[in-house]
C-alpha cells in the first residue's frame, strides 16, 4: 500500500493530545514573514527578494491563485498513490527541493540540512552549484538518495568538466542547467543592502574546492580569498553561450539534462532538438526578468508544445498542495520547490525542511483526494475552470 501523506495532519492532532503543537506553521505561506521577522535584512532580502519591483514573482503567484480547482465527487480516493517516474526515476510524490544557493546565510547547517530532510521524505535535493558546502559533503550526508546537481554554465570549460565529473563521482543523476542567469538581475533589495554573499566567498565552496578552479589561483584561497572571489566573479556566468554550446554538455555528462529557466514553446522544442531531457518552466521564482510572464501562465504552452518528447517540470510561485496540483493540470509532471523549503530551514533547520516537505505533500495528497484523484496521472486541464475564477 502507498503511503499516504495526508497522515501527517492525525500525526499533528495526535500530538496535539499531549498539548505539543507543531513549531512552525501548516500553512506554508506564513513561513517567509516569519522568517523576515528572525533573521538579517541582508540574508531575508536574497532568498525573499525579486528583481525590480517584484511585479514577476507577484505575477507568478497571481497566475497560480486565477486557476480554480473544480471538484469531482463519488470517485474512489480510499487508496491513492502519489508516487511519480520522472526521468526514468521512481519518485515518492512529484517533488524536487530545488537549487538554493548561498544556504549557510540562512541557518549554519546549511545545504547538509536541506539535503537530510530530502532524503528522509525521499524526495530529490537539487544541489546549486552555488552552495555554500562542497558537492562531496552533501553527497555523503545524502548516503543512497536521489540528488540532482544544477550548473551555473562558467565561462572556463575546464571548471565546467571538472564540476561535472565531481557530481558524476558523488552520485549525483541528473544535471539541472540554469539558463536564465547569464548575468545577476537588478534586484534593489540586495543593492539597497549592498549585499552579495559570493563577494564575501559565501556561496563558493564547489569553485574554492574545485582543483581545474584552483590551477587559475597564483595562491589557495585561503591565502588569498580577494584574489579567488574576482577569480570567480569573472567565470560565474556567460552571456555568450548559445544553444550550440549544449553539444559540450552532452559530450561531458551521460545521465539525464534538464534546462531550468524555459518560458517559451519555441525554446522548449530547441531544448528537445538539442537532444535534452527535460525542461523547468521556471522565471527563476521572479528573480531574473522584472515584467516577466508568470510561469504558471508559460506552463500549458510548453507543456503543448514538447510534453511528448520532454519531460515538463516546473517552479516558480509554488507555496501550497493546491499550487502542486494546479501545476500538474497545467502539464508538469512534477514541481520543484524553492523558497518554502529555505524558509523552513531559517526557522527549524533540518526539521523545519521536513516539516514543509511533509505539509505540502499532506495538501497535495488531501486536495488530490478531495478533488476526485487517487494519483497525480488523473489530473489535466479538465479539473481547473479555465483560469477565470
Amino acid at each position: 500500500m502507498a503511503k499516504h501523506w495526508a497522515d501527517f495532519q492525525y500525526e499533528i492532532y495526535l500530538n496535539g493530545m499531549s498539548g505539543a503543537v507543531p513549531r512552525l506553521p501548516t500553512d506554508l505561506t506564513r513561513l517567509e514573514e516569519l522568517t523576515e521577522r528572525r533573521l538579517g535584512p541582508g540574508p531575508v532580502g536574497y532568498v525573499s527578494g525579486s528583481a525590480g519591483d517584484g511585479s514577476t514573482a507577484r505575477a507568478n503567484r497571481a497566475a497560480l491563485k486565477r486557476h480554480r480547482i473544480v471538484p469531482r465527487m463519488l470517485r474512489d480516493v480510499h487508496e491513492r498513490d502519489l508516487s511519480v517516474e520522472v526521468l526514468g526515476r521512481a519518485l515518492p510524490a512529484p517533488l524536487a527541493l530545488a537549487p538554493v544557493g548561498v544556504l549557510s546565510i540562512m541557518h549554519p547547517d546549511a545545504e547538509v540540512a536541506a539535503a537530510r530532510a530530502a532524503a528522509a521524505q525521499g524526495v530529490p535535493f537539487v544541489l546549486s552549484s552555488a552552495s555554500s558546502t562542497p558537492m562531496e559533503e552533501v553527497a555523503a550526508a545524502m548516503g543512497g538518495a536521489e540528488r540532482w546537481f544544477q550548473l551555473y554554465w562558467a565561462r572556463d570549460r575546464e571548471v565546467t568538466r571538472s564540476f561535472l565529473t565531481r557530481a558524476k563521482a558523488s552520485g549525483f543523476s541528473v544535471l539541472v542547467v540554469t539558463l536564465d542567469t547569464p548575468l545577476l538581475a537588478w534586484r534593489p533589495r540586495d543593492l539597497d543592502q549592498a549585499y552579495l554573499p559570493f563577494l564575501h566567498g559565501v556561496g563558493t565552496a564547489n569553485y574554492f574546492s574545485d582543483p581545474a578552479f584552483r590551477a587559475g589561483l597564483a595562491k589557495p584561497p585561503h591565502e588569498d580569498p580577494n584574489a579567488a572571489v574576482m577569480h570567480f566573479v569573472g567565470m560565474f556566468a556567460d552571456p555568450g553561450k548559445t544553444w550550440p554550446d549544449l553539444a559540450f554538455l552532452r559530450e561531458n555528462w551521460d545521465g539525464p539534462i534538464v534546462l531550468k529557466g524555459v518560458l517559451h514553446p519555441d525554446d522548449a522544442r530547441l531544448a528537445a532538438d538539442a537532444g535534452t531531457d527535460g525542461v523547468v518552466v521556471s522565471n527563476h521564482g521572479g528573480r531574473q526578468v522584472a515584467g516577466a510572464i508568470a510561469a504558471a501562465d508559460a506552463l500549458p504552452g510548453v507543456a503543448q508544445a514538447v510534453g511528448d518528447r520532454l519531460t515538463v517540470l516546473f517552479d516558480s510561485g509554488v507555496r501550497t498542495g493546491d499550487d502542486v496540483f494546479k501545476a500538474l493540470a497545467l502539464g508538469a509532471r512534477a514541481v520543484l520547490l524553492g523558497r518554502p523549503y529555505v524558509y523552513g530551514l531559517a526557522l527549524d533547520g533540518q526539521a523545519g525542511v521536513e516539516h514543509v516537505i511533509r505539509c505540502l505533500l499532506a495538501e497535495l495528497d488531501l486536495t488530490l483526494a478531495l478533488s476526485g484523484h487517487a494519483s497525480p496521472a488523473t489530473v489535466g486541464t479538465s479539473d481547473l475552470d479555465g483560469g477565470t475564477g
